[in-house]
């Protein structure tokens, strides 16, 4: 850390704001109340609603705002100075009045966040994390704090590196969906050949059947048979990790409109339309509504053949065409029966697949390189300011 920084305590630059608010303009709703800060945003979220059981503080506009219970974890804010309204929080928070004269409120902010001041917290809290920071706990600590205009001209570095990395980070994320869009406009490509060649056939004359999930919501349970919807197959494959349960006996119930077996094609038809997806894991489960069942007569049809197709930019174009409703969306069974699908022999069914297959392949690495590179653009910014407040930028 700068050595020729001299040590300073907080409250030589921050005082406690204790005034309280009117309850009258809590439960009118007139101010905000925080409800939140972001561990990894530092950023304040608001409640939607304005009951409280709790005495409250108020926090000013331009107030660097702390989490007692989770300031060691992140949990740091500064109020915006461009909101009119004062806000309100819980006594589990407090809110301090920044002297501008002697320090930069988003430097306060930086710093507060760093793994350096997370440590000086730290050593200053004699039961550790699980201590609830006050203020008289909070103003006595010292931190090394440079004279103001270094103060911005750190600040003004920080973000200029932080720009750059949020930059690379839009570039990729953009390179991403352009891959996946191409991919969907090959399928589309490949769609409109095999159409002309051989013609399509309804979906209905190449399923045995096809059907949705229940349309009633059903009793969740901690633990029992997966329920899936919509949300567990819109990233491209099929996820549990955030699926409901219900009892064995309602699933039993349930599969007697719907049972998804591996091979059977989900397709989403509620919220987020038109994306398939074939069942490749071998597990009892039951869906809602939200999701489409397809069990194909195959025979004729291969499941990730018809995945494909219904995942190619033609389909896609009538699920957008042919999806109703504004808030909550919906892609009627009606419309799914009639897609049109094109329908070679089995053997130019199975190239078609390897074909596409490779490109998904090739799409998926890039995706598990994004998320490595995520890792590594989380890991940049802690780096960033570890150098900054060591006096290295």
């Amino acid at each position: 850390m700068q050595s020729k920084w001299p040590m300073v305590k907080l409250s030589e630059v921050l005082s406690e704001r204790r005034e309280r608010p009117d309850l009258y303009t809590i439960l009118s709703g007139e101010i905000p109340i925080v409800a939140k800060i972001g561990f990894n945003t530092g950023e304040i979220e608001l409640r939607e609603e304005s009951k409280t059981k709790t005495n409250m503080i108020v926090i000013g506009p331009g107030d660097l705002v702390i989490s007692g219970i989770n300031a060691a974890k992140g949990a740091i804010a500064i109020y915006r100075e461009k909101n009119t309204t004062p806000a309100a929080a819980t006594i589990h928070y407090s809110s301090y009045i920044i002297n501008k004269k002697k320090a930069d409120s988003v430097y306060l902010w930086y710093f507060m966040r760093s793994d350096i001041f997370r440590r000086i917290l730290m050593s200053n809290l004699p039961g550790g994390i699980k201590t609830e920071v006050k203020p008289k706990r909070f103003l006595p600590v010292e931190i090394p704090l440079p004279p103001l205009e270094e103060q911005k001209r750190i600040v003004a570095k920080i973000e200029l590196f932080i720009s750059r990395i949020e930059e690379v980070r839009r570039l990729r994320d953009g390179a991403i969906k352009e891959t996946r869009g191409l991919l969907s406009k090959i399928s589309g490509k490949t769609y409109n050949v095999l159409s002309k060649k051989w013609g399509t056939e309804k979906l209905v004359n190449v399923s045995g059947r096809i059907t949705d999930g229940t349309h009633k919501t059903p009793m969740y349970v901690p633990d029992g048979v997966p329920f899936l919807s919509v949300k567990d197959i819109t990233s491209g494959k099929i996820s549990f990790s955030s699926a409901k349960y219900i009892t064995h006996e309602e699933h039993e119930e349930l599969i007697k409109r719907a049972r998804p077996e591996k091979g059977d094609v989900l397709l989403t038809k509620v919220g987020t339309t038109g994306y398939a997806k074939v069942i490749d894991v071998d597990r009892e489960f039951s869906i809602f509504v939200s999701l489409c069942l397809i069990k194909l007569k195959k025979d004729i049809a291969l499941p990730k053949y018809v995945e494909h197709m219904l995942n190619s930019s033609s389909i896609r174009k009538l699920s957008e065409k042919y999806t109703r409703g504004i808030g909550n969306k919906n892609l009627v069974l009606m419309f799914i029966n009639n897609f049109p699908i094109p329908l070679p022999s089995l053997p130019i069914q199975r190239r078609v697949v390897a074909y596409l297959d490779s490109l998904q392949e090739k799409l998926d690495e890039l995706e598990e390189l994004q998320d490595k590179s995520e890792k590594d653009f989380e890991e940049l910014v802690p780096s960033v300011l570890d150098k900054a407040f060591r006096g290295e930028l």
